[in-house]
């Protein structure tokens, strides 16, 4: 899965997954932009960490949530590498608000970031993967888009969103050479931006629950492997999705949860 020269935008890459994402993209060779729109320390950790393998990365700040934004991004980057090959949708807006804790407002923040950022993010590069005949699209989705739970049915409806998005966008921008991929990872660990401790995650909110709920082993008894996600476990996929190694393979939906959802 060697990148060498591809140029590869990572949103919300300043922090937890989209941090591991960046990082093993550079390290297989490709280019990095990595996006951020408040942890500004995450991304500079982020720059620092790609340049330390011998990567090359600018950092470019947006809120994916504001067209014009999206429109800067995008333009910041193509203009300082001369294009986009890998564009890895990863930005998200999670508030974990019960059913009836939403209100319209809450509604329209996640999905005009969740569901319409990851729209027009692909609006935005496209016609610069059109230009080349060929492109990678990895949207990252998750489980709560396939599995129903109790914690944010607004999040999990954005989720599936980005699912659908990615089926339909595969079908038309297939003549074109690009492929669109979904994946769904469950829960997984991340750090704190800029440094390297770790914490178990799905979210706070939820492993406060559980842990009120279960009995101390249980909640790892829902990982058949034995243990949660890391970035790593993503981004290898990711990694894989974006390379000519799968240039047959679009419009797919790979969970990334240790079977977890089988339980």
């Amino acid at each position: 899965m060697n990148l060498a020269g591809k140029i590869a935008l990572v949103t919300g890459s300043g922090k937890g997954l989209g941090k591991g994402i960046a990082i093993e993209l550079a390290r297989r060779g490709a280019r990095i932009a990595v996006h951020y729109n408040a942890s500004d320390a995450g991304a500079i950790h982020t720059k620092q960490q790609i340049e330390d393998l011998g990567g090359e990365a600018i950092i470019v700040k947006a809120n994916v949530a504001v067209k014009s934004d999206i429109d800067h991004l995008i333009r910041e980057v193509a203009g300082h590498y001369g294009g986009i090959d890998i564009l890895v949708n990863n930005a998200a807006l999670q508030l974990n608000f019960g059913f009836f804790d939403h209100n319209e407002d809450t509604y329209d923040r996640i999905m005009r970031t969740n569901a319409k950022g990851y729209w027009q993010c692909m609006q935005a590069v496209i016609p610069y993967m059109k230009r080349k005949q060929s492109g990678r699209i990895i949207n990252v989705s998750s489980v709560h888009g396939k599995r129903p739970t109790d914690f944010d049915v607004v999040y999990a409806m954005s989720k599936g969103a980005i699912t659908m998005l990615g089926r339909e966008a595969a079908i038309e921008l297939a003549k074109y050479g690009i492929t669109v991929n979904t994946v769904e990872p469950g829960a997984i660990d991340v750090g704190k931006p800029g440094t390297s401790e770790t914490r178990s995650i799905i979210t706070p909110e939820e492993a406060e629950k559980l842990e009120r709920e279960r009995k101390p082993d249980d909640f790892i008894k829902r990982f058949p492997l034995g243990r949660v996600g890391m970035p790593a476990d993503v981004a290898a996929m990711i990694c894989y999705l974006a390379s000519e190694e799968a240039e047959y393979i679009t419009g797919a939906s790979i969970r990334i949860d240790g079977a977890s959802m089988l339980m």
